[in-house]
């Protein structure tokens, strides 16, 4: 109950401080692999309150959320979804684990139609990790099994486009020029005169990624049948499949979450759109035409039922900047942040 009154009391300033400062909203601009960290209970307990201190001191933004002991947290936690969130997530896991929780939070690279699937229909998730939107008819699936989506903004992606490193003639690429490499140029001279006549091989995330939507809707306005139908076109779900299949090739392209990017720097190369390299300079300013939000979500029940996602979630969200650039991903704005913990408050308030 003193948890509960304290969460009304943050809620009530969180509120108040938003009508007060305003906020600025943001349009939501998006493998098969499964990993589970699972550590042997050694501590049990039944209070999974989040109230005690953590070894870690919380960024300012977040010190409206209250205080994570993983020590204190018990339950198992079961997440899904994207590939590119993937990365983060079990970064955020790991750190959880090592500062003291002892069950199973499990982290599956499943794609985020296929999370959302598992979230929103089986019901089989805790939390979905999604790099787009939830969709209204996934709302609606949530909804008929009790489940109202919460979204939390955890990141930001800028898609990195990559070539092999033995490729010495794609310096830049216009978004047209990008559109025609994955659909109907046949080889590297059908995209620009000068280049090589040689085929394209393309590799692309498949069609259950939030990754695959995301860039259909920027590359081919909503139009997936261009990519599709391309000559030479492998999907896959698993990024890393896509990272060797560029590597191998030295007329290769192909597109993902800039983490796989970064960390193979050393066998890819990526490409500049419109002249903009993806950076967090060209992120932050809005210049670099392929960034796009990450995300989380989970329900109010299942905070309420589970205190232990309750507890995960504050704790992502309290940490979540302090990780995701060496995970390979660019903070969200201070904005978007104050609103995913507005969020989180909300929820632990129904």
């Amino acid at each position: 109950m003193r948890f509960r009154l304290l969460v009304l009391l943050m809620v009530v300033t969180a509120v108040t401080l938003a009508a007060c400062g305003g906020s600025s909203a943001e349009e939501p601009q998006l493998i098969t692999e499964t990993v589970a960290l699972e550590v042997t209970k050694a501590v049990t307990t039944e209070d999974t309150a989040v109230t005690s201190p953590t070894p870690s001191s919380p960024h300012s933004l977040t010190s409206s959320l209250p205080l994570v002991d993983p020590l204190t947290v018990s339950g198992d936690i079961v997440t899904a979804g994207s590939s590119t969130v993937f990365p983060l997530s079990e970064r955020m896991a790991e750190r959880f684990t090592q500062e003291g929780y002892t069950d199973n939070i499990t982290v599956d690279s499943i794609g985020s139609g296929a999370g959302f699937e598992r979230f929103c229909v089986a019901g089989e998730t805790d939390i979905a990790n999604a790099s787009r939107p939830i969709k209204d008819s996934e709302v609606e699936s949530c909804r008929s099994l009790g489940r109202e989506p919460i979204e939390f903004r955890v990141g930001t992606d800028a898609l990195a486009v990559t070539v092999n490193p033995n490729n010495d003639f794609v310096d830049s690429l216009t978004l047209e020029e990008l559109a025609l490499a994955f659909s109907t140029a046949q080889t590297w001279a059908d995209v620009r005169d000068g280049w090589p006549a040689e085929p394209i091989i393309r590799f692309s995330p498949g069609t259950d990624s939030g990754t695959f939507d995301y860039f259909v809707e920027e590359v081919f306005d909503k139009d997936e049948e261009p990519l599709l139908s391309a000559a030479n076109l492998q999907l896959s779900e698993d990024d890393n499949v896509l990272v060797q299949g560029v590597e191998g090739d030295e007329y290769a392209i192909g597109y993902f979450g800039y983490a796989y990017y970064s960390e193979n720097a050393g066998k890819l190369k990526v490409v500049p759109i419109a002249g903009v390299e993806p950076n967090k300079a060209s992120v932050d300013n809005g210049s670099y035409p392929l960034a796009r939000p990450l995300y989380i979500y989970s329900a109010p029940n299942i905070l309420t039922e589970k205190p232990q996602v309750a507890a995960f979630i504050n704790f992502y969200l309290t940490y979540v900047n302090e990780e995701i650039s060496d995970v390979g991903y660019f903070p969200s704005s201070e904005d978007n942040l104050t609103q995913s913990i507005k969020n989180w408050l909300e929820a632990m308030a129904e």
